[in-house]
C-alpha cells in the first residue's frame, strides 16, 4: 500500500508531539515567598500539589492545582511557633501525607504526626509518637525519621552520645498507619574516639541498616562494618567489611535492594591515606542466606579517567567526585551516579578532607544526641553563609552500570561545567525516572542564560541530549537539586524569580 500523504501527515504529527514532549508550567509569585523562605515539596495528593512553607512564625501549606494555580493557602495553626519547631519531615501517599515534626516544650522534645489530606487540612487528631527529656538550653534536633522504599514502614530513632564509649540507640518502628510495631533501646559500643555511625536506611521489612567506622584525623575510613537492627530484634547484628590490606574508604553508601532481599554497599577507595581515588569498592550481602555475594574493588580504567577528569589530571580524575545516586534493578544489577563537586576561593583550592565527614552531600551531626540525617526543609542548611569569594563548582557526571554479581557492564559520562558564587542553589542535578529512561536535569549556561538541560540515559548506557525544554521563560532560575518527582511523569522544581521563590511543574507527556 502506498504511504502517500496520510503517512506524511502522521509523521509530521509524531514529530510535533516529540518536540513538545516536555511541558513547563510556572506558579505565580507570592509576595510572602522571599528567598529567605523555608519550604519543602510534599508531593501530589488527590490531584493537587502540596508545598510546605514557613518564614518567621508562620507555617502554611500552599495547594496548587494541575495548572500550578494556588487554590488555597492553609495555615498549620497546630504547629508551635518557629522558635520551638526543631524539624519537619513529610511522607507523601496518594491520598494523604504525614507531617512528622519535632518541637520543644519546656525541657521536653516532642515528636508528633499530623495526617494531612490533598486540601492541606488535618484528617484526624494529632498523634504524639515519642518524647525525650533534655537538661540543656539548646534546641537540638533529637530524632531522625526514615521510611522504607515502599513506605510501609516509618522509623524514628535517636542516639544519645553522652557516654562517648557507649552510645544509647532508641528505635521506634511504625507501620504506614502509625501503629507501633516495636520500640527498642540498645547499647552501641564505641571503642575509639574516632568511631562514627552513618548512612541509616530502612528496608521494606522494617530492618534498619547503617555503617559503623573509624575515621582517623578526619581522613579516610579504616576499620568499618555495616550493622543491621532487625525489626523485631533487641540487638544489633555486626558485619565487618574486609576489603584487604592498604584499602581505605571515602564514604560508605548503603542501598537496600528490596526486590532481591540484598544490601549493596559501595565507596570510593584509595590505596594510601590521602591518596588518589582508585575506583569503587563493592560489598553485596544476601539477607536470605546471610552470606556475602561479593566483596571486591574495581579500579577505574585509564579511558574512563580521561573522559571524566575535566580540568584535573588523569591520575587525580576522581578526587573531586562524590557518589550521589545508587539505583537498584530487578535483575539484581545496579547503577552508580557520581558528580564532581568542589569550591575555589582566594584562600586556596578546596579538597575533600576539608569536610569533617567527607562529602558536601552528607548529613551533618550535632553532638548531644546527634542525628546523622538532615531531612530538613530547604533554607535551613547553608544557603546564607555569605562566605566571601567562594565559588561553588559542579562538573561532570559519571554513571556506571554493574550486574548482580558486581561485574562492570558500561560507563557513561555527562560533560558539564557549572559554577556559582556564594551559593550552590543553582548547580548540581536531579534525577527524573520516567520508567524507560533516567533523565538528568541541570542548569547550563547558554548565551549568557541559565537554561535547564535534559540528558536522558537509555538502559544500555547511551546518553541523549534532548532538545532545550520548552517554555523556559526569561528571569526564572531553576534549582533542580531541590526538585522532587511527584508522579511517574511530573516533577516540581523550585525557581528564583526576581528574588522570590516560585515553583515550576515539569511534565513529560
Amino acid at each position: 500500500m502506498s504511504r502517500g500523504p496520510w503517512f506524511s501527515l502522521l509523521l509530521i504529527l509524531l514529530l510535533g508531539f516529540s518536540a513538545n514532549a516536555q511541558k513547563i508550567v510556572y506558579s505565580e509569585v507570592d509576595k510572602d515567598d522571599s528567598r529567605r523562605l523555608n519550604f519543602e515539596i510534599i508531593g501530589k495528593i488527590n490531584g493537587n500539589f502540596l508545598i510546605y512553607k514557613s518564614i518567621r512564625n508562620s507555617n502554611w501549606i500552599s495547594i496548587l492545582d494541575n495548572d500550578m494555580k494556588q487554590v488555597a493557602r492553609i495555615d498549620q495553626g497546630y504547629l508551635p511557633d518557629n522558635d520551638r519547631v526543631i524539624n519537619v519531615d513529610f511522607f507523601a501517599f496518594p491520598d494523604f501525607a504525614y507531617m512528622i515534626y519535632q518541637y520543644r516544650k519546656k525541657n521536653v522534645i516532642h515528636v508528633s504526626a499530623a495526617k494531612i489530606n490533598g486540601e492541606g487540612k488535618l484528617m484526624e487528631e494529632l498523634t504524639e509518637l515519642d518524647t525525650t527529656q533534655v537538661n540543656f538550653g539548646a534546641d537540638n534536633k533529637i530524632y531522625s525519621v526514615i521510611s522504607s522504599e515502599d513506605k510501609s514502614k516509618i522509623m524514628l530513632f535517636k542516639i544519645n552520645s553522652k557516654n562517648k564509649k557507649n552510645y544509647l540507640v532508641t528505635t521506634v518502628l511504625f507501620d504506614n498507619k502509625l501503629n507501633l510495631l516495636k520500640k527498642s533501646r540498645l547499647a552501641m559500643p564505641m571503642e575509639d574516639r574516632d568511631d562514627y555511625l552513618d548512612e541509616f536506611t530502612l528496608d521494606n521489612d522494617g530492618d534498619m541498616v547503617f555503617s559503623k567506622f573509624d575515621r582517623v584525623n578526619n581522613e579516610n575510613i579504616g576499620t568499618s562494618a555495616f550493622v543491621v537492627k532487625y525489626a523485631q530484634a533487641d540487638s544489633f547484628s555486626f558485619h565487618e567489611l574486609k576489603p584487604g590490606d592498604k584499602v581505605y574508604f571515602d564514604e560508605i553508601h548503603i542501598k537496600p535492594d528490596n526486590y532481591n532481599k540484598r544490601y549493596f554497599l559501595t565507596s570510593f577507595y584509595y590505596s594510601q591515606r590521602r591518596g588518589n581515588v582508585e575506583g569503587y569498592y563493592f560489598y553485596i550481602w544476601d539477607k536470605q542466606t546471610g552470606q556475602v555475594v561479593r566483596e571486591d574493588t574495581l579500579a577505574f580504567s585509564e579511558e574512563l579517567r580521561r573522559e571524566a577528569r575535566g580540568n584535573a589530571s588523569t591520575k587525580s580524575a576522581f578526587n573531586d567526585y562524590f557518589i550521589k545516586n545508587i539505583i537498584t534493578r530487578r535483575d539484581g544489577g545496579f547503577l552508580i551516579a557520581s558528580e564532581a563537586f568542589y569550591t575555589t576561593s582566594r584562600g586556596g583550592a578546596w579538597n575533600r578532607y576539608n569536610y569533617m565527614y567527607g562529602s558536601p552531600f552528607m548529613r551533618s551531626y550535632d553532638y548531644y544526641s546527634y542525628s546523622p540525617y538532615y531531612n530538613g526543609i530547604y533554607g535551613m542548611g547553608n544557603r546564607w553563609n555569605d562566605y566571601q569569594n567562594v565559588r561553588y563548582q559542579a562538573d561532570n557526571i559519571v554513571i556506571s552500570s554493574y550486574d548482580k554479581d558486581g561485574r562492570k557492564e558500561w560507563n557513561s559520562v555527562i560533560s558539564k561545567q557549572q559554577f556559582d558564587d556564594q551559593t550552590e542553589d543553582l548547580i548540581s542535578y536531579q534525577l527524573f525516572n520516567t520508567g524507560g529512561q533516567l533523565h538528568f536535569l541541570f542548569n547550563n549556561m547558554e548565551k549568557r542564560l541559565q537554561l535547564l538541560n535534559d540528558f536522558s540515559l537509555e538502559p544500555g548506557g547511551k546518553i541523549n541530549r534532548n532538545p532545550t525544554l520548552k517554555n523556559l521563560d526569561r528571569g526564572y532560575d531553576f534549582m533542580p537539586k531541590y526538585a522532587k518527582q511527584v508522579s511517574a511523569r511530573q516533577m516540581i522544581i523550585p525557581c528564583v524569580y526576581r528574588n522570590y521563590i516560585c515553583f515550576a511543574k515539569l511534565e513529560y507527556n
